[in-house]
Formats: structure tokens, sequence, C-alpha cells
């Protein structure tokens, strides 16, 4: 109980190296490329998974938009992955650091914006000044819609990366209390353990609906700019 809170979101080190490299390039090895004529279960239920999901996902965009259907289907099965091994016991999650999901967000919107701009310049200059604006209240506009673009990928970070940890710091909470009851009233400890557990299925929905979540985003500012 003395172990600090937040000690399970410090990056991991062997031997004084980060292994957060490591940890991120974990995930694709749940992932393998099929190499049978015809595949096993597994397989088949994440290829339809996929398949699924980027229906939905492509479903409004047009050609270009559709060509990053790659893009977006490795990204939600990273962050899913990735969430969902980070609630192993003595795991780390690298989408609790607003450095990574930064790292992922800045470059995804970035890229999108780049695309507006080249396919569809009037448009995404138009954006920034909403038509029928009075005169004087042009400049306040235009300042509002830039900063309201230039958070965009904060929004999307920090989104990530607070649901995320509030999940982590829940079950780590609780997780101590129901270890402390244990000596103190078995029935209180046997209800939290209980609590604990719905908890803990609610994060592996959590962890998927995030990483839907943000990658729909990214998908909706690619269907404005394409």
């Amino acid at each position: 109980m003395n172990e600090n809170l937040f000690t399970s979101f410090i990056t991991p080190t062997m031997m004084g190296v980060p292994i957060v490299v490591l940890i991120v390039m974990f995930p694709s090895i749940l992932f393998p490329s099929p190499s049978r004529l015809i595949d096993n279960r597994l397989v088949s239920i994440q290829q339809w998974l996929v398949w699924l999901t980027s229906k939905q996902m492509l479903s409004i965009h047009n050609r270009k938009g559709q060509t990053w259907a790659l893009m977006l289907m490795s990204l939600i099965l990273f962050i899913g992955s990735t969430n969902l091994l980070g609630l192993l016991p003595h795991s780390f999650t690298p989408t609790t650091q607003l450095s990574m999901n930064l790292g992922m967000a800045i470059p995804l919107w970035a890229g999108t914006v780049a695309t507006g701009f080249r396919y569809k310049t009037k448009a995404s200059l138009a954006h920034f000044l909403p038509q029928g604006t009075p005169f004087p209240l042009i400049p306040m506009l235009v300042i509002i819609e830039t900063i309201s673009l230039f958070i965009q990928p904060m929004a999307l970070a920090v989104r990530l990366t607070a649901n995320i940890t509030a999940g982590h710091l829940l079950i780590h909470l609780i997780g101590g209390a129901t270890l402390a009851l244990t000596s103190i009233s078995t029935i209180t400890a046997l209800i939290t353990f209980i609590i604990l557990v719905l908890l803990t299925i609610l994060e592996f929905a959590v962890a998927l609906i995030q990483a839907y979540v943000f990658t729909l985003l990214v998908s909706l500012y690619l269907h404005d700019n394409t």
C-alpha cells in the first residue's frame, strides 16, 4: 500500500535503457500475416472484425479518403491491442503517456490538414471564415477557428490519455482497497472484489471504444479534408 499511485505509469527500463520501443512493437506479434491456404478460426475472426470495421469507417469516404484505409486499420488495431495488453498485471500501457498519444495525433492530423489544403484549398480556407460573417467579427472568428483547428490533435491525445489513465487508477485504488479489507471484513472485501471485476470488464470495453473513437475522429478529420 505504500507504493506510489503513479508507479505503473513510469516508463519501464532494463539495465537503465528504456524498453518502451519493444513494448510498442509487441502488439504486432498478435496479428501475424496468414501463411496458410485456409486460415484458422482466430485469424478468420480477426480478418472479419477488420473487414467489418473498415467497411463501417470508410463508407463515408471518397477514393482519396479510402487510400488511408491501411493507416486507419493499423491505427485502431495498434491502439486497441496496446490498451488491452495494458490491463494485464505488471504490464505497461504506452497510451497512458501523453507524449506518445501526441506523437500519433499530430502527424495524422497534420496529414489530413495538408491533404485538405492540397485537394480542397478553397473549402479548407473557407472553414476559417463562415459565410455571412459581419465584417467587424472577421478577425476574431479567424483567430477562434485557427485555435480550434490546432486544438484538434491535443484533444485527440488528451481524451485517450485521460480515459485510459483514469481506468487504470480506479483499478489500482479498488484493488488496493480490496486487499486491505481482506483482513478487516470478508464480506466487504468480497463486495469490493465484485466491483473490481465489473470495473475490469468495463475497462476492456473502454480500451476498445477509445481505440475506435480515436480512429473515428481521425477518419472524420480526413473526411472533412478530402
